[in-house]
């Protein structure tokens, strides 16, 4: 935990930071070669209106930028991704120059020029004699620590390394240097405008080649010392068992074998078994195979050895990394997989393999490739983390912010086990005195929860209620619980998300969130509460309930305030979790039962024809959500009424709707309900 802290020394969540400056009207690039114009735009489609500077030393890279920026405009307008008003806004106040003097007002710097230090530090040199004393400088680099880049500067506390991951304007992930003299206002600045600008700032120490690029040239290095072994496809298709796209493949994407020659070479300071395998550097693209195609035969001894070498170098670095508290285990395992393509995060590999296999593969990858680092605690010391929640305090408040960016914070069976967790060890803490649950990032609380084992039960009515029961667990131990938790929305609060939200003691949210129950477009309804407990909180919404049920109809931020499921509207996500955290402390001792006993509740409606926006709905399943809703409403307790609920999600799992449904969702999809 202190490693963790020695990284996040103010908040795990960056939104939870109330920042010291506002978001920047002048931003500066500087090289408009591979990164460059990806990060510029990446910072105008968050911040159109913001003046965006791109700064070469030549005009042609200017001008080759200019036209990759109008494309991806041109191509996310043709997909319906980007409104033509915002498109012009985009690309109004870019400005391509030679001319550094032009950023003298600029407030925020990223250099993304050549990976050579001495041309870096020339160009911070050169800016320092222009911009003001109060511009946060940065650069882009993969593998120069910043303390080599900055640390002759006058300045030093307004600087460090920001190192985006291709491509920058799409790619998540953002690794910010914590490095001895960076100033923390500046670390709390930029930890917060990276996650209010869409992406996810991971920090990192000052470790030649940070953390993921250590992870990643690794990889691709001990993939090229495998080819006196295997080919190029064998290799690259056992690595498909790992990743989504293979070390060779990539190489060849990126043009990369000039930077693991560069990056490993820099690591032998480290020791020389990280010395780049001679073959890189006389090699211009490889011989591979495209994602996906049909994978070669290998023979089984072999696939076992290229296996074992990628696990060993993979698991190798993740214990290295871990241990040296060069990054937490938490944006280890995230960011493989959201900035690297691994099919799982590298601890939840070890996890499925078990203790003896992974041991077993560090011994035989030692036996072939001495010197590299091995775990230096337990295996039960690794997997010792919460994987997809983070957890922060104010006032005594626990803060569970749900953290999967990658699929909108949705819910999953291990989601849920560890929100839990904590409100277990939390009730049991005298310190603690409540709970606020919120999600990462400006865009979701929740988008639902994941299918998960749900289309292996359709036709199982007792399998389907059984699934529904031990997904609410969360819900129903809230339920019991005395001490309060509050839900703050930020975004999107969607179908299982908003099953969790409504089970929570009371509700905030940002005017900009939306509640919706889309169930019945998969063919089936909200079983884990959804069909009783709104009804019985806020018995005033009851008929824009139906709606949301049988309809998928969202509801607005401000029409839940108004039917008293919102205790507020909040200003900002700060202001946001702020007001959780007073509205936890006011229910201290008094936190409200949901209502037992029967209700009286408005008919349900039913259209002839349903339709959820323009999609065409199956009647049979608009009709069970109606018998579900009805039934729970009549139910002498809460717990009948629940029951009420899981059984229409067990008659909605035999129907043929259903079945449609999930198959469409699965197979992307619209379902035919005709």
């Amino acid at each position: 935990m202190q490693q963790k802290k020695n990284l996040y020394r103010t908040f795990f969540n960056p939104l939870l930071i109330e920042p010291h400056r506002t978001l920047p009207s002048e931003i500066a690039v500087i090289g408009a070669g591979t990164i460059g114009p990806d990060i510029g735009y990446y910072l105008k489609d968050a911040l159109p209106d913001t003046k965006l500077y791109l700064v070469d030393v030549a005009e042609g890279p200017l001008a080759n930028a200019e036209k990759r920026v109008a494309g991806y405009v041109k191509k996310a307008v043709e997909k319906n991704k980007l409104k033509p008003e915002k498109a012009e806004a985009i690309l109004r106040n870019i400005f391509y120059t030679t001319d550094y003097e032009r950023l003298s007002d600029c407030e925020l710097i990223i250099e993304a020029a050549t990976e050579r230090l001495d041309l870096k530090r020339k160009i911070f040199e050169r800016l320092e004699g222009i911009v003001s004393p109060e511009t946060i400088l940065t650069s882009n680099t993969s593998s120069i620590p910043a303390e080599r880049i900055f640390s002759g500067l006058r300045r030093p506390e307004r600087t460090t390394v920001t190192h985006f991951f291709a491509p920058a304007w799409r790619s998540l992930p953002v690794e910010l240097i914590a490095w001895e003299k960076a100033g923390q206002d500046t670390l709390d600045y930029l930890f917060w405008f990276f996650a209010t600008t869409g992406k996810v700032p991971l920090i990192t120490d000052d470790a030649i080649c940070f953390m993921l690029d250590r992870v990643f040239d690794n990889w691709a290095n001990e993939a090229a010392y495998l080819l006196d072994r295997a080919t190029v496809a064998q290799i690259d298709k056992v690595a498909e068992q790992f990743v989504f796209a293979a070390p060779f493949f990539v190489l060849n994407m990126a043009n990369g074998n000039p930077i693991i020659i560069e990056t490993n070479t820099l690591q032998m300071e480290e020791g020389a078994h990280y010395r780049p395998a001679p073959i890189l550097a006389s090699v211009d693209r490889w011989q591979t195979v495209r994602p996906g195609d049909k994978p070669a035969v290998l023979p089984k001894d072999l696939e076992e050895t290229i296996r074992t070498r990628l696990l060993g170098i993979l698991f190798s670095q993740c214990f290295d990394i871990v241990d040296r508290g060069i990054g937490t285990p938490e944006d280890l395992n995230l960011g493989c997989q959201i900035a690297l393509g691994f099919r799982k995060g590298p601890f939840d590999l070890m996890r499925e393999l078990g203790e003896t296999e992974v041991m077993s593969i560090m011994e035989r990858f030692e036996k072939e490739r001495p010197g590299f680092p091995k775990p230096k605690s337990p295996y039960a010391f690794y997997q010792d983390f919460k994987r997809h929640i983070l957890v922060d305090e104010i006032d005594g408040v626990k803060i569970i912010t749900l953290r999967r960016p990658q699929a909108m914070n949705a819910l999953s069976d291990e989601v849920n086990n560890e929100i839990l967790s904590v409100l277990k060890q939390g009730t049991d803490d005298p310190a603690v005195k409540g709970f606020v649950i919120t999600g990462y990032g400006n865009r979701a609380f929740s988008a639902g929860a994941d299918i998960g084992r749900f289309p292996a039960m359709l036709g199982d009515a007792a399998a389907a209620v059984q699934y529904a029961k031990e997904c609410a667990e969360v819900q129903l131990f809230m339920d019991r619980m005395e001490k309060p938790v509050v839900a703050a929305i930020n975004g999107l609060a969607l179908g299982g998300g908003l099953e969790v939200a409504i089970r929570c003691h009371a509700m905030v949210a940002t005017v900009e969130s939306t509640f919706q129950f889309p169930e019945i477009t998969l063919g089936i309804l909200p079983g884990i509460g959804g069909c009783a407990v709104p009804y019985r909180r806020w018995p005033k919404g009851a008929e824009l309930f139906h709606e949301m049920i049988c309809l998928g109809k969202p509801l607005s931020a401000r029409k839940a305030l108004e039917i008293g499921m919102l205790s507020k509207i909040s200003d900002n996500y700060p202001a946001l979790v702020r007001d959780g955290v007073d509205l936890v402390l006011s229910l201290q001792g008094r936190v409200a039962r949901i209502h037992e006993g029967k209700i009286d509740i408005p008919d349900v409606k039913l259209p002839d024809s349903p339709m959820a926006g323009d999609l065409p709905l199956s009647r049979e399943a608009v009709a069970l959500a109606a018998g579900a809703i009805k039934a729970a409403a009549q139910a002498d307790t809460l717990s009948a009424a629940l029951e009420a609920g899981y059984v229409g999600f067990g008659k909605t799992a035999c129907t043929e709707s259903a079945r449609e449904g999930i198959s469409a969702f699965l197979e992307k999809r619209k379902p035919n309900y005709s």
